[in-house]
């Protein structure tokens, strides 16, 4: 007997053997996404694509037959051995390249993830720190969950199956009589020629129909409805504020750093979280609260005050995040520079207005291509200010980026979950 399997692959999902080879090969996958994601661009790590891992990282378990016993083996061309030599086993196993033995080598596996898998297998790790359910008093209407079955309901919600269950029960306890037994003594009575046997077959066949009518197929009894009910869900707010630096001295390459910056955590936050708002503010000498394309695509120029941002942020705050309420995080990009007047001000704002009641406060300080992020640099105002406050034990958390490749890096340093109480890079 043979059985073919015609189903038609469902649109939106990955055949069987390519989910049991992503669950075994899961950290290989991962890992390769994230050396993939440092060379791209944003727009391209939305698009998922082609990915590589080592050949090794697809082999299959499986088991086989031991040779037992000792085996004798003829070679040809041997000049090396002679009968009871015992051959050394070749260094390298079967990652060596077959270019002689020389060298080592392996082939890479190559295969193309969807968007939607190479967005998971990046942002899986990563989680807003410390997101606490602060408020529970709001709830809201997570649809509808199944609750079991009712004897009565919507016509729309039958349970064919459940009601057929009963049904066959019912008729099996009454010993209602099948069709197929009454066809077998029709049969019967076509080959009998015996009167009274006949009248006898005709008398059972007779009784087994009324039976039948008296025992329905399907009985107002037997019928189930499946049973719905809301679930309310208790929901964590929390609100998250981009703070961006767009004055005269954020160059354009500067400028292209923090907004891969934030488009990775507006990806990042929309796809995790259901239920955490998202506030665009962009500061020169003065901040404002804009929409999303404003904030990414707009162009502005000025002079430097951060404090302006963390002041617009502390009156929103005020006015429509509570803090008892609210889980409130912040995440700020800039190249450092600041006037020199506003560093008080920006250190006191967030010692006593901003760092008390954030959850979780993020600083990346973007530089030019030529420098390094880790190398010998000049320490800028506001990474001074930001460090000393760091000192004092303030919860701050500060990265510095100066390519495209490191951005990718430094998102996930700050964002990666489980995330400890971290030394100052830079």
């Amino acid at each position: 007997m043979q059985i073919l399997d015609r189903r038609l692959n469902p649109g939106g999902k990955n055949l069987e053997n390519r989910q049991r080879f992503m669950r075994r090969a899961k950290a290989l996958v991962r890992q390769a996404v994230q050396s993939a994601s440092r060379d791209r661009d944003v727009s391209d790590i939305l698009q998922g694509g082609e990915i590589s891992i080592p050949a090794g990282g697809v082999n299959e378990p499986r088991f086989h037959h031991g040779p037992g016993g000792v085996l004798d083996h003829v070679l040809p061309g041997n000049r090396e051995f002679v009968e009871g030599d015992v051959i050394p086993r070749q260094e390298g196993g079967s990652g060596r390249s077959r270019d002689g033995g020389k060298g080592d080598g392996e082939d890479a596996f190559r295969f193309v993830l969807s968007r939607e898998e190479f967005l998971n297998l990046f942002l899986e790790d990563l989680e807003l720190p410390d997101l606490a359910k602060r408020r529970l008093a709001e709830v809201e209407h997570e649809g509808r969950r199944r609750a079991g079955y009712a004897v009565s309901g919507s016509p729309v919600n039958i349970a064919l199956a459940r009601t057929m269950e009963r049904a066959m029960a019912r008729r099996i306890a009454l010993r209602r009589p099948s069709a197929q037994m009454i066809r077998l003594l029709e049969a019967e009575i076509a080959d009998c020629e015996d009167e009274a046997r006949h009248a006898a077959l005709r008398a059972r066949i007779e009784a087994a129909k009324a039976k039948m009518r008296s025992i329905p197929y399907i009985d107002p009894v037997d019928i189930r409805y499946r049973r719905f009910e809301n679930e309310p869900r208790p929901v964590a707010k929390a609100v998250m504020f981009c703070l961006m630096d767009v004055s005269g001295s954020m160059s354009e390459h500067m400028k292209d750093l923090a907004k891969r910056f934030y488009m990775l955590l507006y990806t990042f936050l929309t796809r995790r979280y259901r239920h955490v708002e998202i506030v665009f503010i962009r500061h020169t000498d003065r901040a404002e609260e804009v929409d999303e394309e404003t904030f990414f695509h707009s162009p502005a120029t000025g002079g430097t005050t951060v404090s302006s941002a963390l002041e617009a942020m502390r009156r929103i705050v005020a006015e429509r995040y509570r803090p008892d309420d609210w889980n409130i995080y912040a995440a700020q990009a800039s190249d450092g520079d600041n006037s020199y007047s506003d560093g008080d001000t920006t250190a006191r704002l967030l010692k006593s207005a901003i760092l008390p009641i954030c959850q979780y406060f993020a600083y990346l300080e973007v530089g030019a291509a030529s420098e390094h992020a880790n190398g010998p640099s000049s320490t800028s105002s506001l990474w001074t200010v930001y460090e000393r406050l760091r000192a004092e034990g303030l919860p701050l958390s500060m990265r510095k980026a100066n390519t495209r490749s490191e951005i990718f890096t430094v998102f996930r340093e700050l964002f990666q979950r489980r995330q400890g109480k971290e030394r100052v890079v830079g």
